[in-house]
């Protein structure tokens, strides 16, 4: 017996079977690695598409996956975009879309891309069309122009190209034009009340057009304010918003408009007035505030005073009402018939059943109004919420809304 061979052939036999062995894991391993799990793709409500105004807006979307996916404009344009367009796995994505400023439909529509795989069924996304617009952001219908003249401001806001008419421009002199302003010089007013219509029509959309009354006063008149130069914070007296903006920040040609504050040493020299659109809100929590006019330089000599201004008190929206304290002054020259008003104009409140009780605080019917005797050139208002430091003093708030002053020549 040859135990050469013998050996030899078991040791084959033995090499081949540890071969097999290794072949057989390396096909459990490969099924292993193939045991995935099945892919799917889902947004949650299952949408497939928006439909949105012209206004600027956008849309959150819950993305469920188990595999990279990204989002494709199938049009051109930069109206509207995914954010972010691509993921791993779950994941959140929204569709910004920006304020359509054209005057047409629009339509976008997208696709998902999963795993490399386009989705079969497509997300549109639908824009209405804008409206060509006018708009004359100086009040509704009459801007009061002061009889000394100067330049004035007309606010336009529109999204059409505009021209402008005059009816009477024989006082009126074009200073500048441009997308949003139209900015005249006013001569001075020796006669009587005057006025001029001002019409901005479209070029390209007749019929569209709006108008504003400009009316100067007469001479007579030798201060008169309504604020719609101011454009901040909210127009409802009783809602606070924080865009308001403090005297100390507001821009230089507004600071020009005539107005000056003085700093509240108790309040570390802030100038506590506040702009709001078209009036003013004096003072805050603790620290009052005050409002003084340029000199009244158009007197001439010596002369007598009618002063008249809208004002009320500051109360909050649950009907909490301020200290109701107005303190008026004439500086440099001339008497007041009145040092302090108290003012029972209150912009809202709370009634017994819980309802709110809305007060047009800018009526005429409720202005307020005092006299001024030996008034000169030189003489200045002066308007004060209670005092500079209302630490300890009644509620410690005395906030005081103000706006349409007048100062007339009387006999």
């Amino acid at each position: 017996m040859n135990t050469y061979n013998i050996f030899n052939v078991k040791k084959g036999a033995a090499v081949l079977l540890g071969l097999l062995f290794i072949a057989s894991l390396s096909i459990i391993s490969c099924n292993k690695t193939e045991e995935q799990p099945d892919p799917y793709f889902q947004i949650e409500g299952s949408p497939t598409g928006l439909s949105v105004d012209m206004n600027e807006n956008s849309q959150s979307y819950v993305v469920r996956s188990n595999r990279p996916w990204e989002i494709v404009a199938q049009e051109e344009g930069d109206w509207v975009r995914a954010f972010p367009d691509k993921g791993e796995d779950d994941g959140i994505f929204k569709f910004l879309i920006n304020e359509n400023d054209v005057f047409v439909n629009r339509t976008m529509n997208f696709a998902f891309i999963v795993d490399g795989e386009e989705q079969p069924v497509l997300f549109r996304i639908d824009q209405e069309a804008n409206v060509p617009y006018i708009l004359i952001m100086n009040g509704d219908t009459i801007m009061s122009i002061p009889s000394v003249g100067g330049v004035s401001d007309i606010i336009i806001k529109a999204n059409v190209d505009w021209t402008y008419s005059l009816d009477d421009d024989s006082w009126l002199t074009e200073v500048e034009v441009a997308p949003d302003v139209i900015k005249f010089q006013a001569a001075k007013n020796l006669g009587d009340e005057r006025s001029a219509i001002l019409t901005v029509s479209a070029n390209e959309f007749a019929g569209l057009e709006e108008q504003i009354i400009l009316k100067q006063s007469s001479y007579s008149i030798v201060l008169e304010e309504n604020f719609n130069w101011l454009h901040y914070g909210n127009a409802t007296p009783y809602l606070y918003d924080p865009s308001e903006v403090r005297y100390d920040d507001w821009t230089p040609e507004e600071k020009a408009m005539g107005w000056d504050v003085t700093p509240n040493i108790y309040s570390g020299s802030q100038k506590c007035v506040y702009a709001r659109p078209g009036f003013l809100k004096l003072g805050k929590t603790t620290y009052g505030g005050d409002i003084i006019s340029s000199p009244l330089s158009t007197i001439e000599g010596t002369v007598n005073l009618r002063v008249t201004f809208k004002a009320a008190v500051y109360c909050s929206a649950g009907g909490t009402i301020d200290d109701r304290v107005l303190k008026v002054f004439a500086l440099n020259a001339g008497t007041p018939s009145v040092d302090v008003f108290e003012i029972n104009n209150v912009p809202n409140n709370k009634a017994q059943d819980d309802s709110l009780i809305v007060n047009d605080i800018w009526d005429p019917a409720r202005a307020y109004s005092f006299t001024i005797t030996g008034a000169t050139s030189a003489t200045q208002l002066k308007f004060l919420a209670g005092d500079y430091n209302l630490s300890g003093v009644g509620k410690g708030k005395n906030r005081i809304l103000i706006d349409d002053i007048k100062a007339e020549i009387i006999q």
